[in-house]
């Protein structure tokens, strides 16, 4: 997909696009530590009946990271906002996968008129303990100089990337394997995605779901082993008009397992 590529300036990143196909303006956010490449499969198929944007989040893939503080849920849907804004896309449709998701509600709350198709939506909280030691443990990690190279280093084998994919549920191509393993051994890759998650505060959004009233459509992958199927339940649940799909054979990277069952159940819910 590299010839659809090109960067973009847009304060405070610059920000790195892919864009193909004509008609209703789609737009991909991949999830924390995915990329472009996340699209692959589903990009070819969305893109023969629509025109798709696809972007790599702040400091991920190819994007550059222009201001660490903004790395937060409120502070990027609001540059990728202005970046839409910029470039004069109007999506009628977002489609996130996984942290993407909760882009795509946080920046369709005040516009109904733009459906959401979430994939594996991270829109669940951690319980107990782990809702403070894990958001203070991503603070401390992503404030330690060291650690993006250590993790680089240590996760550059293709037996760990395997392991890794294989921890979320989902089994992909030696490709797609080949793509992660760039993505996780670039340095500033995987700072941002710490970054990311140490600003990442899903309260404000969660608690204004039920007030969401655009379109919204959630598929989850029965074998997700990242974010458990009952997440999107139970999120549909508290959203007005909204749709649940559960896809069997398939875990945490559901669209590139099955790329065209996704896409069939987005033209059906378009």
């Amino acid at each position: 997909m590299a010839e659809y590529s090109r960067f973009v300036d847009s304060a405070p990143h610059r920000w790195h696009v892919q864009e193909a196909g004509e008609g209703p303006v789609t737009l991909l956010l991949h999830g924390a530590g995915g990329a472009t490449q996340s699209w692959r499969g589903l990009f070819p198929i969305l893109k023969q009946t629509r025109r798709v944007i696809a972007i790599d989040l702040p400091g991920q893939g190819f994007t550059r990271l222009g201001n660490r503080q903004r790395c937060g849920l409120a502070n990027m849907a609001t540059d990728i906002e202005a970046l839409c804004q910029q470039e004069n896309w109007t999506p009628n449709l977002i489609v996130g996968h996984s942290a993407g998701a909760a882009l795509a509600l946080q920046m369709t709350l005040n516009a109904p008129s733009t459906q959401v198709v979430g994939i594996n939506a991270a829109l669940g909280k951690f319980e107990g303990v782990a809702g403070w030691l894990f958001p203070a443990l991503a603070k401390v990690l992503a404030l330690t100089p060291f650690i993006p190279d250590l993790f680089a280093s240590t996760a550059s084998s293709p037996t760990a990337i395997r392991r890794l994919i294989e921890g979320t549920g989902s089994d992909i191509d030696r490709a797609g394997l080949d793509l992660y393993r760039r993505l996780i051994t670039n340095r500033d890759h995987v700072d941002a995605t710490l970054t990311m998650m140490a600003q990442w505060d899903l309260t404000p959004l969660l608690r204004t779901l039920p007030k969401h009233r655009g379109k919204v459509t959630l598929i989850a992958g029965a074998n997700d082993k990242t974010v458990p199927p009952q997440v999107s339940k139970q999120a549909s649940e508290k959203l007005a008009g909204s749709s649940f799909h559960l896809l069997d054979g398939v875990g945490h990277l559901a669209h590139e397992e099955d790329p065209s069952r996704v896409a069939q159940i987005i033209e059906d819910e378009s």
